[in-house]
């Protein structure tokens, strides 16, 4: 929870102004940190807390009475009871206040004024604390500095109550030796997703292994594999074409005969590791058309900005059809790092329009916690799994997927958002 933040903003009325009838008193602005400081509480432990102490504080402009002030706190760090907490009170509209001008006159500030910046310590005794302790690591850094631009509260509903979980259960990298948990036959496959729908994936993404454990792309044994996932459990399968480097498209193709509901469809080249993964753009055509024929819903996987482009331009080519599904897989080494930055930037080049696009992160490695918790603050959709990651924490071996997927779940429940069974994710990738 540290980089958690809240803002608002207010403007000064005439009854704030304690001195020569205009001047607001510097008290006024410890009084918003005092609020955002309990939302902070409220948001982390469900308990408004005890603000302790202040480190520092410091008083950079005057306020006047009918100023607009936005202030904004963040967490930085956490212990056992305390959080501490920096704030900042920045004017972004000025009462006028000049000869020949109206006294209701005010201008908007090209660069806010920062009036007030403060450091302090709140508490929440250990009996007052709601929410579950796992969710008190540090799996982001503190954020970054305060913005000098205006900044607008978000509308609550422009983040959606419901989150869809992708458990990736098998991977292509993987191997026994690397985990004991690594699904392989049909049964063992089928017994690991039925767990991961119970942990709250609704999902199933979908690779399969030879009898030796090597990674294949046999239709035979993807068919093996779904069928006994839909004996088990009603999760929606989403099947791989990735397949390994070098492998032919005919050969990536051969699951779809299974007739999946969802099929991966790599949206470019990259380097990926000390490999180069090639979907050269005739073969990316080709792949979309062999998914319409089949019926299978393309999961778009973007792994560069890049990549995100070339599925939009498909679309306009009509090889695929809205609503659209992105996978942003990131941290991969070679391809687009696992960063906020970098997943606002991919985010904004979606379509805005309701139902056209929906979009969630894979991360790898250690990025996989930080980033799936970011992509669910953020209003998206997550995947994770043994394939991305094989770490519940850091140096704690994950006994399967869905102690993973269990995390993710617990996480969106604290925030607000509702894992949704698999029906319900059929309706909002519009598989139904």
């Amino acid at each position: 929870m540290i980089g958690t933040k809240a803002f608002l903003r207010l403007r000064m009325s005439a009854h704030e102004a304690h001195y020569a009838g205009e001047l607001v008193d510097g008290a006024r602005m410890l009084g918003l940190f005092g609020d955002l400081a309990t939302e902070l509480l409220v948001r982390v432990d469900g308990d408004e807390g005890l603000f302790r102490a202040y480190e520092s504080i410091e008083f950079l402009a005057p306020v006047f009475a009918g100023d607009f002030i936005e202030a904004s706190a963040e967490i930085v760090a956490m212990g056992g009871t305390s959080r501490k907490m920096v704030f900042e009170a920045r004017k972004v509209i000025a009462n006028t206040r000049k000869t020949g001008f109206a006294a209701s006159a005010g201008d908007v500030l090209e660069e806010p004024v920062i009036v007030c910046r403060a450091v302090g310590t709140c508490v929440t005794p250990l009996p007052l604390q709601r929410r579950p302790r796992e969710l008190y690591m540090p799996a982001l850094p503190p954020g970054p500095a305060p913005v000098t631009g205006a900044v607008v509260t978000p509308v609550a509903s422009e983040i959606p109550e419901e989150v869809i979980l992708t458990a990736a259960i098998v991977g292509a990298e993987l191997t026994r030796e690397m985990t004991p948990w690594l699904p392989i036959t049909a049964q063992e496959i089928a017994d690991e997703a039925a767990r991961c729908r119970e942990a709250g994936a609704a999902v199933i993404h979908l690779h399969v292994r030879n009898d030796d454990g090597s990674n294949t792309q046999s239709a035979d044994r993807f068919g093996a594999a779904i069928e006994a996932i839909r004996k088990k459990t009603d999760c929606v399968v989403q099947i791989t074409t990735g397949g390994e480097v070098g492998m032919s498209m005919d050969v990536r193709a051969q699951p779809l005969s299974c007739k999946p509901e969802m099929a991966t469809l790599n949206c470019g080249s990259l380097n990926f590791g000390n490999d180069v993964f090639v979907n050269k753009r005739p073969e990316i055509r080709d792949l979309a058309r062999r998914l319409k024929a089949s019926g299978a819903m393309p999961e778009l996987e973007c792994y560069e900005v890049g990549h995100v482009e070339e599925a939009l331009l498909l679309l306009k080519e009509g090889l695929i059809g809205a609503p659209l599904h992105f996978q942003f897989v990131m941290g991969v080494s070679g391809g687009i790092g696992a960063t906020e930055a970098n997943l606002l930037h991919l985010r904004s080049l979606l379509p805005t329009e309701p139902g056209v696009a929906t979009w969630a992160v894979a991360a790898i490695g250690r990025f996989q916690k930080p980033m799936t918790e970011l992509a669910i603050r953020l209003g998206g959709h997550a995947r994770l799994g043994l394939e991305d990651n094989i770490y519940l924490s850091k140096g704690v071996l994950s006994e399967g997927s869905a102690p993973l997927v269990a995390q993710a779940a617990q996480y969106a429940r604290a925030i607000g958002r509702r894992p949704v069974d698999p029906s319900r994710a059929r309706v909002l990738l519009g598989l139904s």
